[in-house]
């Protein structure tokens, strides 16, 4: 977080339940982000996040799936070619595969 702060504007920090501690939730408000971060459930003492992070914690965890399909599925774990270009249109690939897979199970 200290690290990403000196380099980037940033306003939430985004975690999951792994990152559920008083010290990095502290942290992240010295540094002035917003810590989204989803409970974990220790002693079967159970939390909710607030409305607006659930919103935000969704979106970031649709993300993760995203970026775990493309690893898993269509090659972004190990990329075989060299060069900036290279790379891009590899990925790329996987990006409008994954895309084009989305739109049909949308419609099916």
């Amino acid at each position: 977080m200290q690290m990403t702060a000196e380099r980037v504007k940033v306003l939430y920090d985004l975690a999951d339940a792994a990152y559920d501690a008083p010290e990095i939730k502290m942290v992240s408000e010295m540094l002035g982000h917003v810590p989204s971060i989803n409970p974990n459930k220790r002693c079967g003492v159970e939390k909710e996040l607030e409305p607006a992070s659930q919103v935000r914690y969704h979106v970031c965890s649709g993300i993760e799936r995203a970026n775990s399909e493309m690893k898993d599925n269509y090659g972004a774990n190990h990329v075989r070619v060299k060069g900036h270009l290279k790379v891009l249109c590899h990925l790329m690939f996987g990006v409008l595969v994954l895309t084009v897979k989305q739109i049909f199970n949308y419609f099916a």
